[in-house]
């Protein structure tokens, strides 16, 4: 076969390492030898022994995504062979955490993640379950981590300083050693479009990095998450 479609940028390639790599800006792919975890219904494609098992996150987790429409729906990957995931056709991306680092995802920009990494579901600090979309994924312990990003993301420095200030509906995630808050604001935004005027913030503040999408969720997209 000829034409655009087979040329060698689309063609995938024997694995040249174990684990989670970037297939392309848009994939993930991971070479299985054992077990892995990832979002549910995120595979497009494998090849090999693989099995494919729904993970169950006990009554807490239920009930919190029942209540805000968060949490982490997973899959166990076991076997040998290559699976490749994505969602949505959004940006891809491999944070590396290592033993002592503590990383902070929302929950609908998780993709896949090495079983040796432990997770747990945690709400910011202040928000309680009126905080809705405010529940996040907390990973430590040693491994890859697959996250998807509508867009590329923005990575800003946070210092004792300088805090940054997140819109709630745009956070991805932060580093170990930043403590939250809200923060309310007019929005000249919100009374332009006829609402209260009234804004929320994420405040994060000490020594670390923010990760931010660069567009607020559309009511639609937050009801699908």
């Amino acid at each position: 076969m000829k034409g655009d479609l087979f040329a060698s940028e689309h063609i995938v390639q024997p694995a040249t390492q174990a684990g989670m790599t970037v297939e392309n800006a848009k994939c993930i792919r991971y070479t299985v030898n054992g077990e892995m975890l990832a979002r549910q219904g995120a595979m497009i494609a494998y090849r090999g022994n693989l099995q494919f098992e729904r993970k169950g996150q006990g009554v807490g987790g239920m009930l919190k995504r029942a209540v805000t429409g968060e949490g982490l729906p997973l899959m166990t990957v076991r076997g040998q062979g290559e699976a490749w995931f994505a969602h949505e056709a959004q940006n891809c991306f491999v944070v590396e955490v290592d033993p002592g680092d503590e990383f902070t995802v929302n929950g609908r920009n998780v993709l896949c993640f090495d079983a040796t990494l432990a997770y747990r579901i945690a709400t910011v600090k202040g928000a309680g379950i009126a905080g809705g979309g405010l529940f996040n994924s907390v990973f430590t312990g040693q491994g890859r981590l697959g996250l998807v990003c509508e867009g590329n993301p923005l990575v800003i420095p946070v210092s004792p300083q300088y805090p940054v200030y997140v819109d709630t509906d745009a956070i991805v995630g932060w580093t170990g050693g930043l403590s939250t808050s809200l923060h309310r604001s007019q929005s000249i935004g919100s009374m332009l479009r006829g609402g209260s005027g009234e804004a929320v913030q994420l405040v994060l503040q000490g020594e670390g990095y923010a990760v931010v999408r660069p567009s607020e969720a559309t009511p639609q997209k937050a009801q699908q998450h």
